[in-house]
């Protein structure tokens, strides 16, 4: 009876949605305030039946109702509860049901918190996220409809896939989609402002906290992807250039540009043009990303479902929503004359650069994601774009905007100086290139790119910690107390880029002084790796709740005392037929010792890797730093929707 009503309440969330989307658009157009009223009730209505929808799937996951077909294909009633309520999500259907649930709170937030916006902005930005929500709403209903029923109920499931049985991934999604559906706000006020032909500083300030709060999902939702590929798959890597890993990167580049695009939009009215581009660029690129998860077009251990047709249906989605937007700002171009005017050297082209590079290296991982699918359409060649490709290709517009931002960071607004701007750096300078040169005489013969590396994160750090001392203005004594009174926004700022500063350093460290080594371990005979001995101790078979494992108990010595014991495993799921591997991993603040355990060899023996990970921990700490520094800027009253409302007069743009 209740997945009865959760269908039923998706069907009404969808004539809501089409209500929401044709009402208040009518209105806005005539002025008929009636009209425009409708859409914040509408949203609010829409969220709760969506809502509802979504829990009553869920409470079928949670009850192991095998009458429902998505049940049976993605849960057991021997799997732990964790994995029963993420299975809602952890497939193609359900996933698609969280997706629209959060369209649905994003427009129901605008409604809430944005009744400070212009009505006719508010009520055209209402109707384009309910659009939105209009499509993503038919193709489940049409294609993908959570709520289908079996015939006859089998006795129990066929399980979730194993890799999905996992903290990591039951997170991973929902902060994905978070970010992805935060940056079809920041599309929905790109549109609404082109239709009413007007973007401000006024704008600039309200689409700034949605598009934050996009970056600071997907940066969350990106490191937990990284951090469970590299302790769950069992290979010893973090990233893989992986077309699922990529789709998630190029809305994260596009939307870091638009964050600092937006700044200049709301300081000096300047990049309207480029800065509305970037918004429907950023969701497009959602919207890619969704196609290439979902269409079977690549593939991908991180693809959710394999079906032409419902490729299909979403690149119909794409096209209508990021064509239509574009021929839209093609046909509004004009209208978003800048104001602003500023010089080479200033604050405004420092963030043009930053732009500039992160949407070319948007663009270097799309042509290196699609290239395989290209060739062999076009040219009738099968090839296979790989990390050699990406690190080659991306990494230096990366080296370039790590150059630049801490000098960006201190240039004035409208016009400044090179010189003065590098004056305060020059201590930061000089420790950085101090702390590369002794890590490059430490490690002689080896690669340069550890002590690049070590340049780059110094020098990011530095800047940002040099930025922050320097609003504290002059004189000594008070600088303290100054410094605990700066804007919140002052601190993210200085902390998401000292976050990137710390993740460049560990990449590059990790990558240039990893070690790692395989072998058949007899069991009792000890073995060193990397200045480690490690004895393969025991390897027993132990049953877990809906599994089989196979269990090294391996010991991990340095200088002859015992620091860790660690539990490789091998696991078979029977239910589902696959096998899952899990690291044993020793972690610790300046390394990570990473243990697999492989097959039993004929000869005696079990085949161990073993990889030496120095500054791991410190990739994801740098991933945490930024997302912690956006939220601490989402705090700042000053960037939220109705505390930048409140200085414009309704109807007046912001000087």
């Amino acid at each position: 009876m209740i997945t009865e009503l959760g269908h039923f309440a998706l069907i009404l969330a969808f004539l809501v949605a089409i209500v929401q989307t044709v009402v208040p658009l009518v209105g806005a157009h005539k002025r008929w305030d009636g009209w425009m009223a409708v859409a914040e009730p509408a949203a609010g209505i829409q969220f709760l039946l969506t809502g509802f929808a979504f829990a009553a799937l869920m409470y079928a996951f949670v009850t192991s109702d095998f009458s429902l077909k998505l049940v049976v294909e993605n849960s057991h009633s021997a799997k732990p509860m964790l994995y029963k309520i993420s299975g809602t999500w952890g497939n193609h259907e359900g996933s698609m049901l969280l997706w629209v649930l959060i369209v649905a709170l994003f427009g129901a937030m605008a409604a809430w918190f944005g009744t400070n916006l212009p009505p006719t902005l508010r009520a055209r930005v209402l109707a384009v996220q309910a659009a939105i929500g209009v499509a993503f709403f038919a193709f489940i209903l049409f294609t993908s409809n959570p709520f289908l029923r079996m015939a006859v109920p089998p006795f129990d499931g066929q399980d979730l896939n194993p890799l999905l049985q996992d903290p990591g991934l039951a997170f991973h999604p929902p902060f994905l989609y978070l970010g992805y559906v935060g940056l079809s706000m920041a599309f929905s006020f790109a549109v609404a402002a082109l239709i009413e032909g007007r973007v401000d500083a006024a704008w600039g300030r309200w689409v700034r906290p949605w598009t934050l709060a996009a970056w600071v999902f997907l940066t969350i939702g990106i490191g937990l992807g990284s951090w469970w590929a590299y302790y769950e798959l069992g290979w010893g890597g973090f990233w893989f250039w992986d077309p699922v890993e990529n789709a998630s990167f190029m809305p994260w580049l596009l939307a870091a540009a638009l964050l600092h695009s937006a700044i200049v939009v709301e300081k000096r009215e300047a990049l309207k043009s480029w800065t509305i581009l970037l918004a429907i660029l950023a969701f497009g690129f959602s919207l890619i990303g969704t196609f290439i998860v979902r269409s079977g077009l690549l593939t991908s251990v991180h693809a959710f479902a394999n079906d032409p047709e419902r490729g299909v249906f979403i690149l119909m989605i794409l096209v209508f929503f990021t064509g239509g937007a574009l021929m839209l700002f093609a046909a509004r171009a004009s209208a978003m004359e800048a104001k602003g005017v500023f010089s080479l050297i200033s604050r405004e082209s420092a963030l043009l650069s930053n732009n500039l590079i992160l949407a070319v290296s948007c663009f270097v991982v799309f042509v290196g994601t699609m290239w395989p699918v290209v060739a062999e359409m076009f040219f009738d060649r099968k090839l296979s774009v790989g990390p050699p490709f990406f690190d080659m290709a991306f990494t230096p517009f990366m080296v370039l905007l790590g150059l630049i931002l801490p000098i960006g960071a201190m240039i004035p607004w409208k016009r400044g100086q090179v010189a003065r701007a590098l004056r305060p750096l020059r201590y930061g300078f000089i420790l950085a290139l101090a702390v590369a040169a002794l890590v490059w005489a430490m490690q002689t013969g080896r690669s340069a790119l550890g002590p690049l590396g070590v340049f780059m994160g110094v020098w990011i750090v530095a800047g940002a910690v040099t930025d922050l001392i320097l609003r504290t203005g002059q004189g000594g004594g008070n600088r303290l107390a100054r410094l605990t009174r700066l804007p919140r926004a002052d601190w993210g700022k200085s902390l998401a880029h000292a976050g990137m500063g710390i993740t460049f350093f560990a990449i590059c460290g990790l990558v240039a002084w990893k070690q790692d080594d395989i072998r058949v371990a007899q069991i009792g005979t000890p073995f060193e790796v990397g200045g480690f001995t490690l004895t393969l101790d025991d390897v027993q078979r132990v049953r877990g709740p809906n599994y089989l494992s196979t269990m090294g108990f391996v010991s991990l010595a340095r200088d002859g005392r015992e620091i860790a014991q660690l539990r490789p495993e091998k696991r078979n799921y029977p239910v589902a037929r696959m096998p899952t591997t899990e690291a044993g991993i020793d972690y610790r603040f300046l390394r990570d010792v990473y243990v697999v355990i492989g097959d039993q060899q004929t000869a005696g023996g079990w085949t161990v890797r073993t990889y030496i990970k120095p500054f791991a921990n410190w990739m994801w700490a740098g991933c945490l730093l930024m997302a912690f520094g956006g939220l601490l800027s989402l705090s700042d009253r000053r960037f939220r929707v109705a505390a930048g409302a409140r200085r414009v007069p309704q109807g007046v743009p912001a000087e």
